[in-house]
């Protein structure tokens, strides 16, 4: 038994998310987010909270391509870390990807170890097919750019890793 649950994001869960985030952006491990887009993207997140209620951790998927998804802004509270909230907000976001009919999950990552022990695999030079590549080129959105490996995302991704799951 957990003492924690996960689900759904709810727009009143914004504050609480960024934080559990924020930690993590003034370490430069995650990239931050303005307000107006978490509340955007409100729909891709789900959360974890404790048995009073707090939101001790948060996730998102992000819809990139017919086959391709990215796990977003992964987070946990630090004293929560380690008791399994990363891992179960991750079952349901690939819950939410299969659902949605996808076969692959993208994250750009300091957490190696986090992802690899849940079948995520350094792409390495994985590159998709020349039309799906020209079609994904022309968004705006930074991460595809990350998927891509695109210059442009460099210097805000430095040092991370470009991992993949196959669902």
């Amino acid at each position: 038994m957990t003492d924690f649950t996960v689900r759904r994001a709810r727009t009143s869960d914004v504050p609480r998310i960024i934080d559990v985030v924020e930690p993590f952006v003034s370490r430069r491990i995650l990239l931050g987010k303005e307000r107006v887009d978490l509340y955007g993207a409100i729909q891709e997140f789900r959360i974890a909270e404790d048995a009073d209620g707090r939101v001790i951790g948060a996730g998102a998927l992000h819809v990139i391509w017919e086959d391709l998804g990215e796990v977003r802004t992964l987070a946990v509270a630090e004293e929560w870390l380690g008791r399994g909230v990363g891992r179960a907000l991750l079952d349901a976001l690939e819950r939410d990807a299969r659902e949605l009919g996808l076969s692959r999950l993208f994250c750009l990552t300091f957490e190696v170890g986090f992802f690899g022990r849940n079948g995520f695999e350094d792409m390495g030079e994985e590159t998709v097919d020349p039309e799906v590549y020209a079609e994904l080129v022309r968004s705006h959105d930074e991460g595809v750019a990350e998927f891509l490996d695109l210059a442009r995302v460099k210097q805000n991704t430095l040092g991370n890793t470009r991992m993949l799951k196959h669902l």
